[in-house]
């Protein structure tokens, strides 16, 4: 694909050292277009979020390559993977906002970190997100005074507030409810179509599979079908 915006070639991972050592991804080539959304699938230890993680600038590549928005990876400095990671949107199971922060503030944290705009900006920005994703009326609420499903979309709507390049989600509809779930992909798949937005998800929701451009199976370690839909 002369438009990927990822590519791994014969990439490897190993945890631990000397007898523990174990291998957890074994020869993954892959390429993955721009404006996509592809999703990684498969058993628990298959290797999806090590993939990920790799692919985010969150683990280090040590066997093979991983070329990430023009940069190779393995063997990158610190500073091109802060400045990579400052392109990337994370979304994780955990939405890890801030307690003492509201809802608004949680979000605005994600335009602080890469420096965009003002706070009034900022403020509008998240305010902005939030409705699109059903928080209107959530906005000034501290994550202890909201339910599951809305702190994970206060999350998702972090994550998109910086209008990243790639976003990386690691089962982000697992606490949402079918239309709350709809919503946050269709959002992806929107940002794919408008600003050429590159989601990569790891998920187990059969509700959003055909939402994708393409699916990915992982066992053991191995990728063993990819399929465009």
């Amino acid at each position: 694909m002369n438009d990927a915006v990822i590519s791994t070639r014969n990439l490897d991972h190993f945890f631990g050292t000397g007898d523990a050592r174990k291998q957890a991804i074994f020869d993954i080539n892959l390429e993955i277009a721009r404006g996509s959304l592809t999703i990684l699938m498969g058993p628990s230890g298959s290797g999806k979020t090590t993939l990920l993680t790799l692919i985010g600038c969150l683990r280090d590549v040590k066997d093979g390559q991983v070329h990430v928005l023009g940069h190779e990876l393995n063997g990158a400095s610190e500073a091109v993977l802060v400045g990579l990671r400052r392109r990337l949107g994370f979304i994780f199971q955990a939405h890890n906002l801030h307690e003492s922060l509201t809802a608004t503030q949680n979000v605005t944290m994600g335009l602080q970190v890469h420096g965009h705009g003002d706070a009034v900006k900022q403020r509008k920005a998240a305010h902005h997100v939030l409705d699109l994703l059903g928080l209107a009326d959530r906005r000034d609420y501290l994550p202890a005074s909201l339910s599951g499903g809305q702190k994970q979309r206060v999350a998702v709507a972090r994550a998109l507030v910086s209008n990243p390049e790639i976003i990386l989600a690691d089962e982000p509809t697992a606490a949402l409810d079918k239309e709350s779930g709809h919503t946050v992909v269709q959002m992806l798949k929107s940002l794919g179509k408008a600003r050429g937005t590159t989601t990569v998800m790891v998920t187990h929701d059969p509700r959003i599979l055909e939402m994708a451009d393409r699916i990915i199976t992982l066992e053991d370690g191995r990728v063993i079908s990819d399929e465009l839909q």
